[in-house]
């Protein structure tokens, strides 16, 4: 951060990631001061504004004991803000039930959509922030990929469909890769002329008062500047977005909204 100059950016990392074994146990009071301490040097700053754990075990949720030494650090002004990185809605609603979180980062995407049936509502309620990733499905939802698509052997779209590494549902949202490219061809004429499928399907997630920020992937500046133009696209139409949800629940529903 003192290399880089010029203002100060929001400072948000994760820790828990590189647990392995990524077990409950390894949310320790020794590991997370551990964690804070090794990202405030790397990243040269004394203080980060925001640390999500990452993906924790269900059962981290349960245990007020690790939000304690969150607050703790909170109180000795390592870290402005903590939050949480989720797997399931569960542990997003349970999450937030301490007072002290402030995020929560979650899946939700056109293919993903039982957030919109309480969680939502509740962090709104609440006033915690929601970050959106895999906005885009793992690619799927740029309406680039075909049945032909390939992937290299050390890219989770080759090695993790079915969950061989992590959670399948970080991979193509955890839906089977045939069954998306068949809605995603019932999305395409929906949408608008000029905009692309990825500014659409980012557009679809701002339609959720709820959202605060989302995260998509970029490669290149181009991109990233094409993301950012979705939060300048006119509303989605009432009825498109019916469409969207019965196509969800036609299609999709199946595949992920009891695993998520």
């Amino acid at each position: 951060m003192k290399e880089r100059g010029g203002d100060r950016p929001f400072i948000a990392t994760k820790a828990g990631r590189r647990l392995a074994p990524h077990v409950a146990q390894g949310y320790s009071r020794a590991n997370l001061n551990d964690f804070v301490e090794r990202s405030l040097i790397n990243l040269a700053t004394d203080c980060l504004d925001l640390v999500q754990l990452h993906c924790p075990p269900t059962e981290v949720y349960y245990q007020p004991d690790v939000f304690q030494v969150m607050e703790d650090m909170v109180t000795a002004g390592k870290i402005r803000n903590y939050g949480v990185s989720v797997e399931k809605v569960e542990e997003g609603l349970k999450a937030i039930e301490y007072p002290g979180v402030a995020s929560v980062q979650l899946i939700y995407n056109i293919f993903r959509q039982r957030p919109d049936q309480l969680f939502m509502q509740e962090a709104k309620r609440r006033g915690v922030a929601v970050i959106v990733r895999v906005p885009l499905a793992s690619g799927l939802l740029t309406g680039k990929m075909t049945k032909a698509t390939t992937f290299s052997k050390d890219d989770h779209r080759q090695f993790n469909r079915h969950g061989e590494a992590f959670d399948k549902g970080e991979t193509f949202a955890g839906v089977p890769y045939d069954t998306a490219l068949e809605a995603i061809e019932q999305i395409r004429p929906f949408v608008p002329e000029g905009v692309t499928m990825a500014q659409f399907a980012l557009r679809w997630i701002l339609m959720e008062s709820g959202v605060t920020t989302v995260i998509p992937g970029a490669k290149n500046l181009q991109q990233a500047k094409a993301n950012s133009a979705s939060s300048s696209l006119p509303p989605i139409p009432d009825k498109t977005m019916r469409v969207l949800l019965d196509l969800y629940n036609r299609e999709i529903s199946s595949h992920v909204h009891h695993q998520w």
